[in-house]
């Protein structure tokens, strides 16, 4: 039945006629769109799905540099004010003017209760209205990376959402269906025309859309299918069913760049294994009445246990850099010092768990995404391997991604692994979502295990005012110093990402591993 539905849906694609000098662009991955809510679900390639339809106020050029989007200018008034001037002229795709009273609404809605965007909204008291092109954005405080934060706050029409009860961002983790979620009304350079989830998703060019005379690409029509295996992704693309993959398997990537073409680079995303760290009895274990990640000891023995470099080499196939933080190079605040990673030490390892008394006696499930990070549920396999070596029965429970977010954004996990990226290229993002104590607004949202220490919350909670780079600075490098000290996380190596597609498709690749479709060329 799945290989019918691709088959139908590849089919329908190629279809489509050639009108003037109309491309259709079709490309695929092993996992699915999450949502069309832009404020629904804070994850790399559902974010780069919206952002074909819609636009922030600010964005990222190629360079990663801060350029006007919606906005066409933005003075900072004092320490905790920023004006932005809009856009004039622009329509939504239901042909609704864009105005001030749709950016207002937009950043209230990033930081409603339900949303996951609170990383990009954190540190904002309110957006208010001027007059209908001009809009002030109030922090509670001094806030270093404000402009950095908002490339991801995309804007919604006010009046569209209202008229279809999605004032709220889609409640995703308790699975609440929406309108948004499967419908759009943005500004930007494609509108959704389809939506089948886990079959395919269809984006046609908006013939209004205010910056159409500078778009790079030619693509006006962009087809994504869902396709899991890599065998068969890798089969379509050679055989010109699709043009471009986003997550090509590590084993074709030899036979690819002979036949097809392939560009690569580092990705900012970490691939780590978090712990279930407060709960007094762990989730699926044997062991009962205590939870035996509260001891550092156990933490630091799993890490141990790891080869890092045998998965770089047998599971990667050297598509990662390991390292120990959980940051990556291009982030602001990473070192050299921090990239160094603990030894690994089986011996170490075994020693450690005997001390803390679990001398072949541990055990729990290690929840993991089979559809979503490069080789994730392969490095998941590997790592309860070498877990067993020192005497630790770890169950692997392997999952689409759909399923796996809701699951351990709600916490109902013991081990856990996860990429986490960083779109603002600032440590704080970081800080900020996985390592400070759970709070209000993004503080601890992504702390899934819930790591804890009063000392680094602090420290966290300077950096987010900080306007001295130098005291900023020590600040971050204490605060990862401090979580790598504890076996907070245990960090495994950031991605080398590359993208495969036809000899005849121009990309630009990006280090935040998203597809920007209006810069696609099909020639």
């Amino acid at each position: 039945m799945r290989r019918t539905l691709l088959a139908l849906a590849i089919a329908a694609a190629v279809a489509v006629p050639a009108l003037g000098h109309a491309k259709t662009f079709r490309w695929a991955a092993q996992g699915d769109i999450l949502t069309m809510d832009p404020h629904s679900q804070n994850e790399g390639m559902t974010i780069a799905a919206n952002s074909y339809v819609y636009e922030p106020l600010v964005d990222y050029d190629a360079s990663f540099k801060v350029i006007p989007r919606l906005a066409t200018s933005w003075e900072q008034v004092s320490p905790t004010l920023y004006r932005f001037t809009l856009r004039k002229d622009v329509k939504f795709h239901d042909g609704a003017a864009f105005t001030a009273d749709d950016v207002v609404f937009s950043v209230h809605r990033a930081m409603a209760p339900t949303s996951n965007y609170k990383a990009y909204t954190t540190g904002i008291k309110e957006a208010r209205k001027v007059d209908d092109h001009t809009v002030e954005i109030e922090t509670t405080a001094p806030n270093p990376v404000l402009l950095r934060q908002l490339p991801n706050v995309f804007i919604m029409n006010k009046a569209w959402s209202e008229k279809n009860n999605v004032t709220k961002p889609q409640d995703f983790v308790n699975k609440e269906e929406t309108f948004a979620a499967r419908n759009t009304n943005g500004t930007g350079p494609y509108m959704l025309k389809s939506r089948e989830i886990d079959v395919r998703t269809v984006f046609v060019e908006h013939a209004g859309w205010w910056n159409k005379k500078d778009k790079k690409g030619n693509v006006t029509e962009v087809v994504f299918t869902p396709i899991k295996q890599n065998a068969t992704r890798t089969a379509a693309l050679l055989s010109g069913e699709i043009d471009f993959v986003l997550d090509p398997a590590a084993q074709d990537l030899e036979r690819l760049r002979r036949e097809a073409k392939v560009v690569e680079g580092n990705e900012y995303r970490t691939i780590y294994i978090g712990f279930d760290q407060k709960r007094p009895e762990l989730l699926y274990s044997s062991v009962k009445g205590k939870n035996p990640f509260t001891d550092v000891r156990v933490r630091e023995a799993l890490y141990r246990a790891i080869d890092v470099e045998a998965i770089k080499r047998a599971v990667m196939r050297g598509l990662s850099a390991p390292t120990g933080t959980m940051i990556a190079p291009q982030v602001h605040g990473w070192t050299e010092a921090l990239h160094k990673r603990v030894p690994y030490d089986i011996e170490k390892s075994r020693a450690l768990l005997k001390e803390a008394g679990y001398d072949g006696t541990l055990s729990f499930t290690l929840d993991c995404p089979n559809n979503r990070y490069i080789n994730d549920e392969a490095i998941c396999q590997a790592v309860v391997g070498m877990w067993a070596k020192v005497g630790v029965k770890a169950s692997l429970n392997a999952m689409p991604r759909a399923t796996y977010f809701p699951k351990v954004q709600s916490r109902d996990t013991s081990v856990f692994l996860f990429g986490w990226g960083v779109p603002t290229f600032d440590a704080m993002y970081t800080l900020q979502n996985l390592i400070r104590t759970k709070g209000e607004g993004a503080d601890g949202m992504y702390n899934l295990g819930d790591y804890s220490n009063k000392e680094v919350d602090a420290i966290i909670d300077r950096v987010k005012t900080e306007t001295d780079t130098a005291k900023r600075d020590a600040d971050i490098h204490k605060a990862l110093e401090i979580h790598a000290k504890e076996f907070g996380h245990i960090p495994l190596h950031d991605q080398v990402i590359p993208w495969a597609m036809r000899k005849n498709v121009s990309v630009v690749h990006r280090a935040d591993n998203r597809l920007v479709a209006d810069w696609v060329k099909v020639d």
